[in-house]
């Protein structure tokens, strides 16, 4: 293939406000590439509608908080949302966390960090939104939603919305040092 310039675009804020200009230039970035997979984060199912919306014809898998995640038994993802986004073709992954879940509770119970908490953190210095992307590209592999031998572009983002856009071949979390983030299309200028 040789060489390639690529651009990246850097947000000079970091949140919802980047959501349609992350999209775009992903999906920008998917034609030229040839990429179907793309996987979005939602909490609430209101990014997900939008992601549904925009990329038609894409395998798109949403991925949401795990069941429980703010308080016990609550799912913040809204069913209105997840009707308008699977009858549109989306996909919707409600898992474990693969950067925290069991590490978590170590943590709140011990007050020690666990290796997921590490890694979490060390890709946090790209921006959060970064840390979302790989983590969701995890567990769409994991839940056999993207493949781990095809590219898939990953949107996360800072709170609400999507800021980070990645071009990635994703792992499954057991093999989580095989994933491969190859390019950044967009993300916060931290």
């Amino acid at each position: 293939m040789g060489n390639m310039i690529c651009k990246t675009v850097y947000f000079d804020k970091t949140g919802p406000v980047n959501t349609l200009e992350a999209f775009k230039l992903a999906k920008h970035r998917a034609e030229e590439l040839g990429v179907k997979n793309i996987v979005v984060s939602s909490s609430t199912g209101e990014t997900g509608v939008k992601a549904v919306e925009f990329f038609k014809g894409y395998n798109l898998v949403v991925v949401t908080y795990v069941t429980g995640f703010s308080e016990p038994n609550i799912q913040k993802f809204n069913p209105q949302n997840r009707d308008i986004i699977e009858s549109n073709g989306g996909k919707i992954l409600t898992t474990t966390h693969a950067f925290g879940t069991l590490g978590r509770a170590v943590n709140n119970k011990f007050g020690t960090i666990q290796v997921d908490g590490i890694v979490a953190a060390v890709l946090r210095l790209f921006g959060q939104g970064t840390k979302v992307g790989c983590e969701i590209a995890c567990m769409a592999a994991d839940a056999g939603l993207i493949r781990t031998d095809e590219d898939a572009i990953t949107l996360g983002g800072t709170g609400q919305g999507v800021d980070t856009a990645l071009v990635l071949r994703p792992s499954n979390t057991h093999n989580f040092f095989d994933l491969a983030i190859k390019e950044v299309i967009c993300k916060p200028h931290l």
